[in-house]
């Protein structure tokens, strides 16, 4: 199996390629080129560091979300286009669980959050690598209030620590600990290794979807109006 993962669901882009269960390459870039400029060359340049071809891959997996709809977009476009062209399946991965992946706190309970915007996250929980909480998109108050009933000592990552840092400090206290800066960012890596063991679930690439948690913001204004004008 040569698999490669893409992630274009957060402000990083990244790719990685997992062979027989070893990875061979990852990268990761946070810079002021849109993920949809990055990512194709990301692509590109992982497969010429590893001397493969892209006959020879296998499979193919991204994140699906939830995440930015932009960049979740841009994600799963790519690995159907490849999919379809090069007749291999792909893996839907879920970004929260994917970020989660890259902290080793067993007595923790782990806390992958992105920013929503409009005051919302992105939020789960996970616990020795069971899943606790449900992805859902919340108001920050009510998924600390969520927390509060899966136990007393928490370990946040993802984004969202960097916009909401202060705010889960000042509800949490001393339960609370985050991850360092380098860990904060889902891992490509991570995700190439949650679709090596969900290999079995690989789909063809029209069956491949996105995850969105709530409707676009173009639909939310949408909507609005309309309920206004009603």
């Amino acid at each position: 199996m040569i698999l490669l993962a893409l992630d274009t669901s957060g402000p990083v882009a990244g790719v990685a390629i997992l062979e027989e269960g070893r990875i061979r390459y990852e990268a990761m870039a946070i810079n002021k080129m849109t993920h949809s400029e990055s990512i194709m060359p990301m692509v590109e340049e992982a497969l010429a560091r590893t001397a493969l071809q892209k006959e020879q891959l296998t499979h193919l997996a991204v994140t699906v979300g939830p995440g930015s709809f932009t960049g979740v977009r841009i994600g799963v476009t790519a690995v159907k286009a490849m999919s379809h062209a090069l007749g291999i399946p792909c893996i839907a991965v879920d970004a929260l669980e994917a970020t989660a992946l890259g902290i080793d706190s067993p007595e923790e309970i782990i806390c992958p959050i992105q920013d929503a915007r409009v005051h919302q996250v992105y939020g789960a929980a996970f616990r020795g690598g069971r899943r606790l909480m449900e992805d859902c998109v919340v108001k920050l108050e009510e998924y600390l209030a969520a927390l509060a009933a899966l136990g007393d000592r928490y370990l946040f990552t993802g984004d969202g620590v960097l916009t909401y840092r202060e705010q889960i400090t000042e509800a949490l206290g001393p339960r609370t600990r985050f991850a360092a800066a380098h860990s904060l960012y889902l891992r490509p890596a991570s995700v190439a290794c949650l679709a090596a063991r969900d290999i079995d679930q690989a789909v063809d690439y029209l069956t491949l979807q996105p995850l969105y948690l709530r409707a676009p913001q173009a639909e939310r204004e949408r909507s609005r109006r309309e309920a206004s004008h009603g």
